[in-house]
């Protein structure tokens, strides 16, 4: 966190949490306003009042940078406040809003976890909202009129190209941050008429990119526009990817359009860099390009409202207290012991054997007390997926224009709630999975859609559900679903393949997108085709002990479907010996377990052992060798055997014996042991069992995975 005064530490926290609180609540009354492309008198209200009071506790504690830009949003929305009538053309509003929300979340994103936190100067930003309340007030000349909305990303409609009909316009951007982008624009033409014949360079834009240094700095703003005639279009375009820093580019199909200036696309996360795009994007789109989007800000982790609140007074209100997320945290720890300490004082050894009927009946009691005060600080900690699911009306929106696709966001089960530890790390999947959706399942033409007897706007569905402990999270687009073919074929060219191509099955082959390194896309854009990204999304899942799987249906669409636990701090588990060491099994994953005979297992020559399980096969992976534990249980029909299942995967697991259900406090391995990689060896964490000894708790995906 930034550094402030000794004692001022909790009211940056409360800060922090109100301000983000804000912040999200302005994007969803923008994003809804928007949507209807109208303000309510109760709308301006409730913005103004947002801007007024980040403005008032941004000055209270002595950020005053933030106290500036949140005043001169103040400013815009008093104007429109006042006098609504003068607010003719709402599109530069939005943009202006929305690019100064970002700029208000990336900070204060940096106030809570930059230690050498320095302020950022908005002197920019601030000039476009104060030319913006200009606008507003019908103060600036036509020449002012469209510089100012070319900064909020609007383009003036009388804005036209100087290009003939038949000429191919183009904007390109360079990597932020490459310098001389002048100079950079000039070599790019020059690249383009040595690689190209017959190429005619009509029109560009700055014109004088030779002469005036100041030209970069148009460019970095607008991009640089490029309009040429060409017997062979394409040749051209692979010219501009291929020239020095390059970020993107997109072609223009409307003249009117050109000279629309469209915001610099926003750095992709690390999980998918930006590069060149060959998207194209009609009149709407670059007329009303997004702002990039800036960081998304989450909640303080050092204050989070409580989930549970006071008996209802007399009048029917409810009492809601904001607690320090850390307190929380060691509640929980402290719960977790008084769960392992009872286990071991009911299981003491010593007590074996003894009739002791009043120490039964107060452990009854005591176990019972336990285990309400365990669900009661579970609720506690207990969050709507409200908070994530809303954050990607953000992501669709920008998407939407930048892509160039009408798209609807439908938001089911956001009610639905999960561990605050969860909900902190599922922002990333989402965001990957819904760009995913926007990218590669929504069709590119309209025409395409129609013509498959589909509206013509597409949908994307987030969903939520709860299931025996679980929380299952369904994306799920009505696109034109996962060719297989091609999956199976771009696989195959990049060595990804451990089996012949016809022994996939289907849903094999739509699970390989979730491979490291893999991609269908040809041409690298803004949003994908560098093949990072999916695998990550899984990764990150795997870490919070969930699963990801994918179901396609060609022409129809493709869900993205997450399973996640709805805490990870406890398990309800099935321990099992091995030799001389217990594990722990997440009963969630156990199919079934039983006694196997020697006429159901074969052997596979490549697989090895393999038990038939009403005409299925599954691989067997015995535990005592997987871990090198010496055992005297080595007969199958001595031994027993779990059934387990996750991401539509199976394996059987045999071990020496069923010990019984137990529901456990998850603890993780000390940091030292990470060098041994004991995760990637199929443990995820431990236990400590009411007799003192500790169980290690099995990670099926990577049992799985290994074989």
């Amino acid at each position: 966190m930034a550094k402030v005064e000794p004692g001022m530490e909790a009211m940056v926290d409360v800060y922090i949490f109100e301000t983000t609180a804000l912040l999200e609540q302005l994007d969803e009354i923008l994003l809804r306003t928007e949507k209807a492309n109208e303000f309510t008198e109760e709308d301006i209200n409730e913005i103004f009042r947002i801007m007024h009071t980040v403005k008032g506790s941004s000055a209270m504690m002595g950020f005053e940078n933030l106290q500036k830009l949140a005043h001169k949003g103040e400013d815009m929305f008093f104007i429109i406040r006042e006098a609504p009538e003068k607010m003719t053309d709402v599109g530069f509003v939005y943009d202006l809003v929305f690019q100064m929300s970002d700029l208000f979340k990336a900070e204060i994103d940096m106030i809570q976890n930059d230690d050498d936190y320095q302020p950022t100067d908005f002197s920019e930003m601030i000039g476009k909202l104060e030319k913006g309340a200009k606008m507003l007030k019908g103060e600036l000349d036509e020449v002012e009129a469209q510089d100012a909305a070319a900064a909020s990303g609007v383009a003036p409609a009388a804005a036209a190209i100087d290009a003939a009909p038949d000429c191919t316009t183009v904007r390109v951007f360079f990597e932020d941050g490459c310098k001389m982008e002048n100079i950079r624009a000039f070599m790019l033409i020059n690249n383009v008429k040595e690689s190209v014949d017959d190429v005619e360079i009509v029109k560009y834009v700055p014109e004088d990119i030779e002469s005036n240094q100041d030209s970069a700095n148009v460019i970095i703003d607008n991009g640089f526009l490029l309009s040429f005639r060409a017997p062979d279009v394409k040749a051209v375009l692979a010219a501009i990817e291929g020239s020095l820093n390059v970020q993107s580019y997109e072609v223009i199909d409307s003249a009117a359009a050109a000279l629309a200036p469209a915001a610099a696309p926003a750095p992709a996360p690390a999980a998918a860099p930006a590069s060149a795009s060959a998207a194209p994007a009609d009149a709407a789109a670059a007329a009303a390009p997004a702002p990039a989007a800036a960081k998304p800000a989450e909640k303080p982790k050092s204050a989070e409202p409580a989930k549970a609140a006071a008996a209802p007074s007399g009048g029917g209100k409810q009492s809601l207290i904001s607690v320090n997320l850390q307190k929380l945290d060691q509640l929980h720890d402290i719960v977790g012991e008084i769960i392992t300490t009872e286990s071991m004082v009911i299981s003491n050894p010593e007590l074996e054997g003894l009739r002791l009927e009043s120490f039964t009946k107060s452990a009854r009691e005591l176990r019972k007390l336990t285990a309400d005060l365990q669900d009661t600080v579970m609720s506690i900690r207990m969050v709507p997926l409200t908070g994530p699911f809303q954050k990607m009306n953000r992501i669709v929106r920008d998407m939407k224009v930048k892509l160039n696709k009408d798209v609807e966001l439908v938001i089911e089960g956001d009610t639905t709630e999960v561990d605050k530890s969860i909900v902190d790390n599922l922002n990333d999947p989402l965001m990957h999975l819904v760009r995913n959706a926007m990218d590669h399942g929504i069709e590119e033409n309209v025409e395409d859609r129609i013509a498959a007897g589909k509206p013509a706007k597409g949908t994307i569905t987030l969903s939520a559900m709860s299931s025996s402990g679980e929380v299952i999270i369904t994306i799920a687009d009505d696109g034109a679903g996962i060719d297989t073919d091609k999956v199976l074929s771009k696989a195959e060219r990049n060595g990804l393949l451990t089996k012949p191509a016809s022994e996939y099955s289907e849903r094999e082959i739509q699970n390989m997108i979730l491979l490291p390194g893999f991609s269908t896309n040809e041409v690298v854009t803004e949003y994908s085709g560098r093949g990072v990204g999916m695998d990550v999304v899984k990764s990150n899942l795997s870490k919070m002990g969930g699963s990801l799987l994918v179901e396609s249906k060609k022409g129809e669409g493709t869900s993205f479907i997450i399973k996640i636990p709805l805490t990870l701090a406890i398990v309800d588990g099935m321990e099992i010996m091995v030799g001389d060491a217990e594990f722990t099994v997440p009963i969630s994953v156990i199919k079934e377990s039983f006694i196997v005979k020697h006429d159901q297992i074969l052997n596979d020559t490549r697989r090895g052992e393999m038990i038939m399980i009403r005409g299925v096969c599954y691989p067997m992976l015995r535990l005592n060798e997987k871990f090198g534990l010496p055992s005297e249980v080595n007969d199958i029909e001595d031994g027993i055997v779990l059934l387990i299942e996750s991401e539509n995967r199976g394996i059987c697991l045999f071990a020496d014996k069923l010990i019984g259900e137990q529901q456990v406090v998850v603890k993780p391995f000390p940091k030292y042991l990470s060098q041994y990689d004991i995760k990637g060896q199929g443990l995820s964490g431990c236990t400590i069992m009411g007799d003192g000894s500790i169980s290690l708790i099995i990670d099926v995906n990577t049992l799985i995975g290994s074989r």
